[in-house]
């Protein structure tokens, strides 16, 4: 009996196995591989695999690069760039190979291989051609250079606004006006995004300036950074959806805005419901409860930049202690896996492969030839004529190249740095010229004119050759970078007194701007022409020479308001950005004088006259708009103008739609289109406006509203060059 029963409890065992492996079969063995379920289920499925090890290891982010200075090794298993998070190979969680920035592929540890990349023109380029398709399409490209070259990660998505013109870093980013910043900087994130490389967005929050960045306490009102800076970042992060947000170096109100509760917990994630992770900056996490209660998800490089790595020990003693969750832990985790998957890090890792640099270097030359601004053209010098038979160029090296910004978005450009040997060679250094140079474009444009260069160093000289030739070409540049704002609008090295000269000596002379930002010029009514080229990429040389000739008709208009001069400013005094030795550092900033009325807001309250305003640019040809028409329909004004063509060459003009709220004397931009258009074309242009645009922040309800009551719409082509108002009623409403 016992063995009948032995042999019958082995054949139940035996069924029963059987019948568990079939289980096994049919259900995933890991279910977060399943790439049909959604990014937060397949993160809720995985997290609950971690080892609080391993929970921790993908909270803290390493430094990629050797760094002597700490005695900082290149780390293993990364590719080296600006940041690495190892993975988890046992669940099939990939590393974060974390790479600079907005501008390309910023990879300074293998450039001695020859590991170059295609260089973007600076932000305020894209920014200046107010076409969404462009910043798509520069997005696209960069995020596609990273995937090929092993990164998935790109601390991209620079939309701090442009409250300064000195800024060192107002290159990476896209101007003044939050609609216009955070709609151009979502659709480049969005194009890195579509390559399945994960963007941030930054600098989060009110990070407007480089002096004292690391110290300075910023002072504004909660409704005016909701309706200026942290509204750049809510359009930009509806938009592109990042997958992080990096958070800034400053304190914001007394808090540091990477343990901000109120900039991370209460405004990101709860009131945007924002599904992602916060990193840090690069040496801007100071605590480890504080932070992680207030909402920061991973701290970036801590051993190199971070007095210690709060989120490894200090982190986990305050999880003993019971001062941070559990639940609050698996969160950070979860977020991050979270966007991991949604942007396609599990499903689509990187793959080393040969890059199409030709179809990639159009790409930042339709990006110049987009966003260059054609500022002056009297008795229209502009285009060059291709019969000249005598040219001079001169200065800014545009024998060799064309001028980048410095700091972390510096990138190793393809060709290499076209003039060495120039201070700074460290940090934020070197000085780099993307290798396009302006003098063989134009050579090359101008059939059988004799070209000549000058460096410019000696202003009479260039004076003498300017005399000599039908038109000079003078290219001038202001350095800028991460770290350090400039002191003045001044461009420097004495290169006002060169255009001075060199117009004296030819009335015919084009201006050519190689610039971080608006600059002073005192020489503007003495020269023919004037072109704002930004920083101009890889491919700069070949855009400025098309643009130059008519090859391309400039369609560019300022994404920034241009100053006459600093007492225009909110701050005419920028302390400490040229301090004494021992000098301490400014403790605070005010951002309250102008608050939400950034750049041609302030212009207007204070009825200033800018030397351009915003949203300004020429053409080579002209155009007509008709008074905008407005309908409302859902509450909700629609609008619409016809744009003519009225020239005689193709070009492309920028409806701009300005709304004025009831009670409210400032016109603020509401909805912008590009369109472009054949000789005598017309077009009705539909244009959507932004309703948060329309509206006011309540504070204490925390949420837009719509007051209602009658709003005034215009349209035009600048802050300042604007229709009739059109009279519109609205309900009041929450858009």
């Amino acid at each position: 009996m016992k063995h009948k029963n032995r042999s019958a409890l082995r054949r139940a065992i035996f069924a029963s196995g059987i019948a568990a492996c079939a289980c096994a079969l049919a259900a995933p063995a890991r279910p977060w591989s399943d790439a049909g379920q959604s990014p937060d289920a397949r993160a809720r499925a995985l997290v609950g695999q971690l080892t609080e090890a391993e929970k921790f290891q993908l909270i803290h982010g390493v430094f990629a690069q050797p760094d002597q200075a700490h005695n900082w090794p290149m780390p293993a298993g990364a590719i080296g760039s600006a940041g690495y998070v190892p993975g988890i190979p046992r669940l099939d969680i990939p590393g974060q190979q974390q790479s600079d920035a907005g501008l390309g592929v910023a990879n300074p540890v293998n450039v001695r291989t020859g590991d170059v990349a295609t260089a973007l023109p600076s932000g305020l380029a894209t920014a200046s051609s107010w076409d969404p398709q462009i910043a798509f399409a520069g997005g696209a490209m960069i995020g596609g250079e990273a995937w090929h070259k092993g990164f998935n990660v790109m601390l991209a998505g620079g939309v701090d606004l442009q409250r300064d013109p000195r800024n060192g870093r107002n290159f990476e980013y896209a101007g003044e006006d939050p609609l216009l910043a955070g709609t151009l900087v979502g659709e480049t994130i969005r194009g890195i995004q579509s390559q399945h490389v994960l963007s941030t967005v930054k600098h989060y929050a009110l990070n407007d300036q480089e002096t004292a960045r690391t110290t300075i306490d910023v002072r504004i009102g909660e409704r005016a950074m909701r309706e200026s800076d942290l509204l750049a970042f809510e359009l930009a992060i509806a938009r592109g959806r990042p997958g992080s947000v990096m958070c800034s170096y400053n304190k914001v109100n007394g808090d540091w805005a990477c343990e901000n509760d109120f900039l991370l917990n209460q405004v990101l994630k709860k009131d945007w419901r924002y599904p992602g992770f916060v990193m840090s900056d690069w040496g801007a996490t100071h605590s480890a409860a504080k932070a992680a209660n207030a909402g920061l998800d991973q701290e970036s490089a801590a051993e190199v930049f971070d007095k210690e790595v709060y989120f490894d020990a200090p982190l986990k003693q305050a999880l003993a202690r019971g001062e941070v969750s559990h639940a609050r832990l698996d969160d950070m985790v979860t977020r991050i896996l979270r966007s991991m998957f949604a942007v396609g890090l599990f499903d689509h890792p990187p793959q080393k492969g040969p890059i199409d640099a030709d179809a990639n270097l159009a790409v930042a030359q339709r990006t110049l030839e987009a966003g260059a601004v054609l500022l002056r053209n009297e008795r229209t010098l502009l285009p060059l004529a291709s019969d000249l038979h005598s040219i001079a160029v001169i200065g800014a090296h545009a024998d060799k190249g064309v001028l980048a910004g410095g700091g972390s978005s510096m990138v190793i450009p393809r060709g290499g740095n076209a003039v060495t040997g120039l201070e700074p060679a460290t940090w934020p250094g070197p000085v780099t010229y993307d290798p396009s140079s302006p003098l063989q474009a134009i050579r090359a444009a101008a059939d059988h004119a004799k070209v000549e260069f000058a460096s410019g160093d000696d202003p009479v000289a260039a004076a003498a050759l300017a005399q000599q030739a039908q038109v000079a070409v003078v290219f001038v540049q202001q350095w800028a970078a991460e770290s350090f704002d400039a002191a003045d609008l001044t461009l420097p090295n004495k290169q006002d007194a060169l255009v001075a000269a060199v117009a004296k000596a030819n009335p015919r002379t084009v201006v050519v701007l190689e610039t971080n930002s608006p600059v002073a010029m005192p020489w503007l009514d003495q020269v023919g022409a004037v072109l704002e080229a930004w920083y101009p990429g890889n491919a700069g040389g070949q855009a400025i020479a098309n643009l130059l000739f008519g090859r391309v008709n400039p369609s560019g208009r300022l994404p920034v308001t241009w100053p006459r001069d600093l007492s225009q400013l909110p701050r005419p005094q920028l302390p400490g950005a040229v301090a004494a030795p021992g000098t301490p550092p400014p403790a605070t900033v005010d951002y309250g004088i102008e608050g939400a009325d950034v750049g041609y807001r302030w212009f207007q309250r204070k009825q200033l006259q800018p030397l351009f305003p915003f949203g300004f640019g020429l053409s080579y040809t002209s155009f007509a708009q008709t008074a905008p028409q407005v309908t409302v329909r859902d509450g909700l004004p629609q609008v619409s103008v016809e744009v003519r063509n009225t020239g005689a060459r193709a070009g492309a003009d920028v409806v701009q739609i300005y709304a004025q709220l009831p009670g409210n004397p400032i016109r603020r931009l509401a909805g912008f289109a590009k369109v472009t258009l054949a000789p005598g074309q017309a077009r009705t242009v539909e244009v959507p406006l932004e309703p948060c645009l329309l509206s006011e922040f309540d504070v204490a309800k925390r949420r837009w509203i719509i007051r209602g009551g009658s709003y005034a719409i215009y349209a035009g082509r600048s802050a300042t060059d604007l229709s009739a108002a059109v009279q519109v009623k609205l309900p009041a409403k929450v858009p």
